[in-house]
């Protein structure tokens, strides 16, 4: 199964003689100093039960946008509840910006938590959370989202990660490698923990204008030391979000029933065989169910 599910995966984009994409070479920039979050401080950690934790975006002064994989758990098969969950803005050590509960949460109704990686689990691997009480903008101003680029556009992650959990770190270039049938492909250094973090477009910075949305972090896979990430097109996903939010349409309020996206799923068993395919990961310091491959 995780074999035919990179094959699918990697056979939507051409990735040069190699077969895999150039990674990038700028590397990452801690943002460790409250300096250094100037623009950033709307990116934060959701941070999930004692141990676990995804990236999170501000789309919105209470809505945060992070990979729908993130609020469920693959222990319990169930959607998490919303308590379990507080957003921590521009979080450096034991500080942060701003720290908020989450009160409501969606996930895209397409999406089925408990299956096997593949391209559909990929494309809908988008969850957004409502904050108990608003983050002005004055404190963590927001982002909006926006059209992701074709191959070879460049983009820009902020995220955390293991071995970086402490502070956000910034990889101010990285290149869009393929873009097809609603998933994007980045070269982007991530890893566990990065799941949810935002992909940007910072191409209309130098006309003064500000960074926006693409993507989220999903999934990726790393080998000798060379990732390949993938995301999804977020601005139809995200309005749908928004509006089922308001409509309370699939809204995961309080203590929440099995959630399993866009159709009923058997549970299955998902530990790879040793066959020496590279195996799902699950990351975040606990069982947040982020998706990292290795081989």
């Amino acid at each position: 199964m995780i074999k035919r599910s990179l094959i699918a995966l990697t056979a939507l984009f051409v990735l040069g003689q190699s077969g895999a994409p150039a990674q990038a070479e700028t590397g990452l920039d801690r943002l460790s100093r409250r300096a250094d979050l100037f623009g950033w401080e709307a990116v934060g950690k959701v941070r999930i039960g004692a141990n676990g934790y995804c990236t999170g975006v501000l789309i919105a002064p209470d809505l945060v946008l992070t990979a729908g994989h993130c609020i469920f758990d693959r222990t319990t098969r169930q959607a998490r509840a919303p308590a379990d969950l507080t957003f921590l803005a521009g979080q450096t050590g034991a500080r942060e910006i701003a720290s908020r509960p989450v009160a409501r949460m969606i996930a895209d109704p397409a999406y089925a938590p408990f299956v096997p990686i593949s391209v559909d689990t990929i494309r809908h691997d988008v969850a957004l959370l409502q904050l108990a009480t608003p983050i002005p903008s004055s404190t963590a101003a927001w982002f909006r989202v926006g059209d992701a680029g074709g191959k070879g556009a460049a983009v820009s992650v902020v995220s955390y990660a293991r071995g970086r959990s402490g502070a956000l770190s910034w990889q101010r270039d990285c290149t869009v490698f393929g873009h097809a049938q609603g998933l994007i492909g980045f070269d982007c250094d991530v890893d566990h923990g990065s799941s949810g973090a935002p992909v940007f477009d910072r191409s209309g910075v130098s006309a003064g204008q500000r960074a926006q949305i693409v993507s989220l972090v999903s999934s990726g896979a790393r080998k000798d030391g060379k990732v390949q990430a993938y995301g999804m097109e977020l601005p139809a996903i995200v309005a749908q979000l928004k509006a089922n939010l308001r409509s309370g349409r699939g809204v995961i309020e309080g203590a929440p029933e099995v959630q399993t996206g866009a159709r009923q799923v058997r549970p299955q068993d998902e530990t790879p065989e040793r066959t020496g395919q590279p195996r799902i990961l699950r990351g975040g310091g606990s069982n947040t169910g982020a998706k990292f491959l290795r081989p």
